[in-house]
């Protein structure tokens, strides 16, 4: 598999993004058990084995580290990848267009929430859940880490590989194009070059959380009444208790603590309400209930209209009896809609917890290329475990019920979903897939802008190279000077 230049994927989250630069056909890599790695040397550069890690390329205030190219080499190895050209230019490359966007990102005051950033990090560790077959041991065992110190390894790179998506999307707001220059554009392409619809799907869904016990609410709110006490007795810092316990990946290695000052937008709304309120740094809030789980507040400072706070969260856990309960309320109700008793639509309106689909009659909505929300689902766009179950439907039919994670909060879940329709895969009309042609030549011209942009912004950002890397035949022009 080469790596060249087109699609906005990722490899290896934890060293290295795309996002859409100079990568092509790559799948979601897995960064496990990334060791110090042997380099084929770049005109003649020492045995990294032998060498103490040191800066090869700064952008702007941005650092790469001879250990951040050796990892992302050898990841693309364990992967098959393979790199078009050498690959010890290649990836210093690739990670210095990553760091143009962080720098720009930057001075645009580009922010991220840290509950984006841990819903990032979730998404990320249930994919490698179900690669090993949903068992938490196992991905354990695999990373040679716990979740926890899991979770924190991904934070700091997933809220740039956010921020960098941010600022991508700002750079190319504005960009847009006409019917006309759809027409024109596919007008000048042969038939067998049109482009291949892959399969499209609706899909409806009604989900059930299984109810946690009253018992481990109460464990939950003792253990943090607990923490309270410690603190406010003077026994232990807030910040020691939240890098201890805390079960926020984006927050609990830094004592809890928010990255920045953040306004009322950047919070959960129940979070924000309750942190606003708080007026004593010495002070630990009430208990606070969010779809993340329970939270304490402490307050650090306030400017204006920001504040700065460090909280501790838990998670109640479901016991497998209350994920079976779930599962066989959902059999019940697929069997009556099956029976007639009820239609999908009603159910779905009426019994699921979905928030977000309940008021559309459980029909899930997909963010398209272009910024448009649509019901069509590419089944890679699905999340993995309903894609799994909706392959095996036909249009129509109700599936039986399956258990999945949240992608918004990390919880369990249970499902059905029922197949509404499915366009089957199939070369691009003008008349029946205009939305689609439309987003292949809006792609492509946000692609030839942030090309140009790219070579602009080397022009004006500071960059350092090592000597050793000079040589190089680079994409871009203007990284050596």
């Amino acid at each position: 598999m080469k790596i060249t230049g087109k699609t906005a994927l990722w490899l290896a989250a934890s060293v290295f993004f795309i996002a859409g630069v100079n990568a092509s056909t790559v799948k979601d890599g897995d960064e496990g058990g990334v060791q110090a790695a042997k380099v084929d040397s770049v005109d003649a550069a020492p045995n990294p084995a032998s060498v103490v890690d040191e800066v090869i390329w700064v952008v702007g205030d941005e650092a790469i580290l001879l250990s951040d190219v050796e990892n992302v080499r050898l990841q693309s190895e364990l992967d098959g990848m393979k790199w078009e050209g050498n690959p010890d230019c290649a990836i210093p490359e690739q990670l210095a267009v990553q760091k143009l966007f962080l720098h720009q990102a930057a001075i645009d005051s580009v922010e991220v929430t840290e509950s984006d950033v841990a819903r990032s990090v979730e998404q990320q560790i249930n994919f490698w859940l179900q690669m090993v077959g949903g068992s938490k041991e196992k991905l354990e065992e695999y990373k040679n880490m716990s979740l926890s110190e899991l979770r924190q390894n991904l934070h700091d790179d997933f809220r740039d590989r956010l921020m960098i998506d941010r600022e991508r999307e700002q750079l190319v707001q504005d960009i847009t194009v006409s019917p006309a220059d759809v027409r024109r554009y596919f007008s000048q392409l042969p038939e067998d070059s049109l482009p291949i619809i892959p399969t499209e799907v609706e899909v409806q869904i009604i989900t059930r959380e299984p109810k946690v016990s009253q018992k481990e609410i109460d464990r939950v709110k003792n253990e943090l009444r607990e923490y309270t006490e410690r603190v406010t007795k003077g026994e232990t810092s807030f910040a020691t208790l939240a890098r201890l316990y805390s079960e926020d990946p984006g927050t609990a290695r830094q004592g809890g603590e928010f990255q920045d000052y953040v306004g009322r937008g950047m919070l959960d709304p129940t979070f924000a309400s309750v942190a606003f309120n708080l007026t004593d740094p010495k002070k630990i809030s009430k208990i606070v209930e969010t779809d993340f789980g329970f939270h304490i507040i402490q307050l650090i400072d306030k400017r204006g209209d920001k504040i700065k706070v460090r909280h501790i969260l838990l998670k109640p856990r479901v016991t497998q009896e209350e994920i079976d309960m779930a599962k066989s309320q959902l059999d019940s109700i697929a069997d009556n809609i099956r029976l007639g008793k009820f239609t999908f639509d009603e159910a779905a309106s009426y019994i699921s917890d979905d928030k977000d689909t309940r008021n559309n009659n459980g029909l899930m909505a997909n963010m398209s290329d272009d910024g448009r929300m649509t019901s069509r689902f590419q089944m890679r766009n699905l999340p993995s475990e309903i894609a799994k179950v909706v392959d095996t439907l036909k249009v129509g039919e109700v599936s039986a019920p399956f258990q999945m994670i949240s992608e918004k909060n990390g919880k369990t879940l249970c499902a059905v979903v029922k197949l509404k329709n499915r366009v089957e895969t199939h070369r691009a009309t003008i008349t029946e897939d205009f939305q689609a042609m439309k987003n292949i030549v809006l792609a492509k011209r946000k692609e030839e802008f942030i090309d140009k942009w790219i070579k602009d912004k080397i022009k004006t950002t500071y960059v350092r190279i090592n000597d050793r890397y000079k040589s190089c035949d680079f994409k871009y022009e203007g990284w050596v000077r």
